[in-house]
């Protein structure tokens, strides 16, 4: 059984940098042709690529998020984690960590497992 597990804190200041930590069990991110995501859902909105890292290491992330952001892997831990910068308050959302066999990350009905998400607040 293949779980994912996002980890790291509630609350971040405006303009510091939210880290958050996804911990796999039952599956190796390294597996070929598996693309490990981050996706978001601020609160009444729909849900937000944020950028993926694939078995081999490479990373791909949303254009409008690219700026800010960075993943990276631990596949001693066979952890993956995203960094965002200069958070706002727009930042607000349920954390996702995903996996996928589908080069496009935008079809949300291709990953077959879930994180059970994380609530990152964004707040002084």
């Amino acid at each position: 059984q293949v779980q994912l597990q996002e980890s790291g804190p509630g609350l971040v200041k405006p303009s510091q940098t939210l880290s958050l930590t996804c911990t796999v069990s039952g599956a190796s991110i390294t597996t070929n042709y598996y693309y490990w995501s981050w996706i978001r859902q601020p609160p009444g909105k729909g849900r937000e690529w944020i950028g993926y890292i694939a078995n081999d290491g490479s990373t791909y992330y949303s254009p409008s998020l690219k700026s800010r952001s960075s993943i990276f892997r631990d596949t001693s831990k066979n952890q993956f984690t995203l960094q965002l910068s200069s958070v706002t308050p727009e930042d607000t959302a349920v954390y996702y960590c995903a996996r996928t066999l589908d080069p496009n990350p935008l079809v949300y009905d291709e990953y077959d497992y879930w994180g059970q998400g994380t609530q990152v607040t964004v707040s002084s």
